[in-house]
């Protein structure tokens, strides 16, 4: 048996690593190029991972699933895919210098954050100083002063979703004057809004304490980046794969996009930007990658 791999996943975050498992486990010859540092690596901890009641941390989930993989065969390799072309019905992926030839791939490749322009603030998101999905943590801003920054409609919607924990939700509005913003709405929610700049951040042991703006501070329990994110989906791109209106990729119910056996999963894709989500998207694209190369093969029964 060849030790060439028949699939690449590119991207070693949650849905990366979930995939690798399965096919490992369908007996696929499976490589992840491992891009360094995703997402998940930046919580604290999660208290809505499913079958973790205290919490677990971002590096921990991340490194379970690592020894999982491997346990069962797949190959981790440190490196970014260079090039990914198409050759014949399947894939030419360059990656540390070499070439190599696969049957499918699996995009797992996630999304960039747009951060505040805050002092340290990659340090300030590891230490939860600032916060960037209330999906997943805002429960833990229950009658708590909350700032949100954002720059357009999204910081309203943001807003917006945490006053089901909390009446002190204020919107700091950092982008063009003459954006459009739906005062009516954050009025009728009792939601502040704020039309400023922040010019300097007070930070007091664990958490960001007061935001200043023209010279005066405000102190505020927690605050949240609502600037949005832009998907790293260069790769798909440069194969003509179907994007939305954000840039994340459009898949079918089997996680396949417009590119025959080119998948994705996880924040790349349109939806939820939660480890569960990018888990189940993972289990149904690679489960569905090993039913495509057996019915290539001939192991399946019509």
């Amino acid at each position: 048996m060849s030790d060439e791999p028949e699939v690449l996943i590119v991207g070693s975050g949650p849905a990366g690593l979930t995939a690798a498992t399965y096919l490992a486990r369908f007996r696929r010859r499976v490589l992840v190029a491992d891009g360094g540092a995703p997402r998940a690596c930046w919580i604290p901890v999660s208290h809505n991972m499913p079958g973790f009641p205290q919490g677990i941390t971002g590096d921990a989930i991340l490194k379970r699933m690592t020894e999982q993989a491997e346990e069962y065969g797949a190959v981790i390799e440190a490196g970014r895919i260079e090039q990914l072309t198409r050759d014949g019905a399947g894939f030419v992926a360059r990656l540390n210098g070499r070439e190599m030839r696969v049957r499918a791939v699996l995009l797992a490749t996630g999304v960039v954050d747009h951060h505040p322009d805050l002092p340290g603030v990659e340090r300030a998101i590891e230490r939860s100083l600032v916060r960037i999905c209330p999906i997943c943590d805002g429960f833990e801003a229950i009658d708590k002063a909350v700032a949100v920054i954002g720059n357009d409609d999204k910081g309203v919607r943001e807003a917006a979703f945490l006053r089901t924990y909390s009446d002190r939700v204020t919107l700091i509005h950092v982008g063009p004057d003459e954006a459009s913003i739906a005062t009516d709405e954050l009025g009728r929610l009792g939601i502040e809004l704020i039309r400023a700049p922040i010019d300097n951040v007070r930070l007091e042991g664990d958490r960001v304490t007061a935001l200043s703006w023209g010279g005066a501070f405000r102190t505020f329990d927690l605050v949240y980046s609502a600037l949005g994110t832009s998907p790293n989906a260069g790769l798909a791109e440069g194969l003509d794969a179907r994007t939305g209106e954000d840039g994340r990729l459009i898949v079918d119910p089997h996680q396949a996009t417009s590119v025959k056996g080119l998948y994705a999963a996880g924040d790349v894709v349109r939806g939820l930007n939660q480890i569960a989500v990018a888990s189940a998207e993972a289990a149904v694209a690679a489960t569905a990658i090993h039913n495509a190369l057996r019915e290539a093969d001939g192991w399946t029964v019509s």
